[in-house]
C-alpha cells in the first residue's frame, strides 16, 4: 500500500521492511525493544505530516489519545433495522 504522499512511499516501504524484520526476528522471540526502527519511523512520520499539511488535512485528531478515554469507550449508535 502506498503512503498518503507520493514522496513518502519509499520511506514507508523501508519502515515496513524494518518493522516486519524486527517483529519476526526479535519481538516474537521476546525482545520488545523496537528502537531499531525508530529513526526510520520518525522520518516517515514527518513526511506524512508534511504531506497532510500540503493536502490541507488536519492532524490534530490523529495526535489525540483515544485509548482509555471517553471517546474510545463511547458506544457507537445502533444501525437501523430490527433485531
Amino acid at each position: 500500500m502506498n503512503s498518503i504522499g507520493e514522496n513518502c512511499t519509499e520511506l514507508k516501504k523501508k519502515y515496513d521492511t524494518c518493522f516486519n524484520q524486527w517483529f519476526s526476528e526479535r519481538f516474537l522471540k521476546g525482545d520488545a525493544d523496537d528502537s531499531v526502527c525508530a529513526p526510520l519511523f520518525r522520518v516517515y512520520q514527518q513526511c506524512v505530516k508534511d504531506a497532510m499539511k500540503a493536502q490541507q488535512i488536519e492532524f490534530k485528531e490523529i495526535e489525540s489519545d483515544y485509548l482509555g478515554s471517553e471517546k474510545e469507550q463511547k458506544v457507537p449508535p445502533k444501525s437501523g433495522g430490527s433485531s
